[in-house]
């Protein structure tokens, strides 16, 4: 089954609505460019955060940026999270984000606890902290080390545990911008682990609706909960440089390397004429469905489609899958699975490039009823250095933001 969609249109109607809401340059590194090859109007790539527009709120969030450390993945998990020790999911959710709120002064409660919108909900970026400053929230670095220690718990319980996902993919994303941070002449971008940001959308509740939002740069996770129960874990967007792996913080980072492998593997586990089908017209230099672009998912579906795919394949496609979904924490994951999994035969796989997967503008797509995902290597703009680096975004065409854009 190869289907046809207007992607060019797509591609520059993501660019023009992300520009017009960002209010940022045409430069910026998370958007498309509406050239035949999705190159820009001069044949160049996109290349690195816009120039910096000096307003209110640029002025205010430079005033606010840090360049040192927070080493999250060090933190110690303070005692007074104890008392939350019996609860789990939601509930424990809830005790913590009490605790931490508790202990916020004046001013960083007024940062940390919002209403709830979707328009807030919708603020989040590719972007570091100095060239996107809507984000909502209090940075990483501008609380105390026993207030960053809460911080951890409650994003570990959102989170998966597991080794390269959901918290531990946090970590290593944060231990990118140290690692930027010694390499960037940008100093006004904030590339710094200090400028993560995490803020509630609503107040923490069992019985009301409310977001979990943390976000900075190449990160976004946006969890919506709404009467105890998890309604939304999308957009969830990861990106990661340098790529496929660094030093820094006494490790070893990798965060996105199992994704691509993943993808690598199902996409030269097709035969050739599978791999024809699922071959998409044009080049893509950067994922749809970005920051500011939630319209960008084309309504037709173009590729092969999975029902055409061996056992074999079918396995390695939700193995891919997996290494999204599992960012969240495991009870909720499951649930996410199962649906995906019901949905396979109507889901369509599409990539361009190489089926490895390693070079500038390979990208890959799974598209379903509900299921979106994107993984798409663009040249390096933070490092100064040679080389590419991944965007990708996991989005649930029923439940983005909980469904409350609807």
């Amino acid at each position: 089954m190869k289907q046809k969609n207007s992607k060019l249109l797509g591609i520059a109607g993501a660019f023009a609505l992300s520009c017009a809401v960002a209010g940022v340059s045409v430069a910026q590194d998370n958007q498309h460019s509406s050239g035949p090859d999705g190159s820009g109007p001069d044949g160049s790539h996109p290349d690195g955060p816009p120039p910096m527009k000096s307003t209110p709120e640029s002025e205010a969030i430079q005033a606010r940026l840090g360049d040192t450390s927070t080493l999250m993945g060090t933190v110690p998990i303070p005692e007074s999270v104890d008392t939350c020790a019996n609860r789990t999911g939601v509930t424990r959710l809830v005790c913590l984000a009490d605790i931490l709120k508790g202990s916020a002064s004046e001013e960083i409660l007024e940062l940390l606890q919002k209403e709830y919108s979707v328009e807030d909900a919708k603020k989040w970026s590719n972007l570091p902290a100095g060239a996107f400053p809507s984000r909502p929230g209090v940075f990483l670095g501008e609380f105390n080390l026993e207030q960053r220690g809460v911080v951890k718990a409650i994003l570990m319980e959102a989170a998966s545990l597991t080794e390269n996902e959901g918290f531990d993919e946090i970590v290593q994303t944060l231990n990118a911008d140290d690692y930027i941070g010694t390499v960037s002449d940008d100093y006004k971008a904030g590339y710094s682990s200090f400028n993560g940001k995490i803020a509630f959308l609503g107040t923490p509740s069992t019985t009301s609706l409310w977001q979990l939002y943390y976000g900075g740069h190449h990160f976004a996770f946006t969890n919506t909960y709404n009467e105890g129960k998890l309604i939304g874990a999308t957009p969830s967007f990861r990106g990661i440089e340098p790529f496929p792996a660094f030093e820094m913080n006494g490790r070893t980072n990798k965060p996105m390397l199992q994704e691509r492998d993943t993808f690598a593997a199902l996409l030269n586990a097709l035969s050739t004429s599978q791999q024809s089908n699922a071959m998409l017209e044009g080049t893509y230099r950067d994922i749809l469905a970005g920051p500011q672009a939630d319209d960008a998912i084309p309504s037709t579906q173009e590729g092969l489609s999975v029902s055409e795919l061996d056992d074999n394949q079918r396995d390695l496609l939700l193995k891919a899958i997996r290494t999204y979904v599992g960012d969240i924490d495991d009870a909720d994951a499951v649930l996410y699975m199962a649906k995906y999994t019901a949905e396979l035969d109507e889901t369509v796989l599409g990539f361009s490039g190489t089926t490895d997967l390693n070079s500038e503008d390979d990208y890959v797509r799974v598209h379903g009823p509900s299921l979106w995902i994107e993984f798409s290597l663009q040249s390096n703009k933070s490092t100064n250095t040679a080389g590419n680096h991944p965007h990708s975004v996991w989005r649930d065409i029923t439940s983005d933001y909980g469904g409350q854009n609807k």
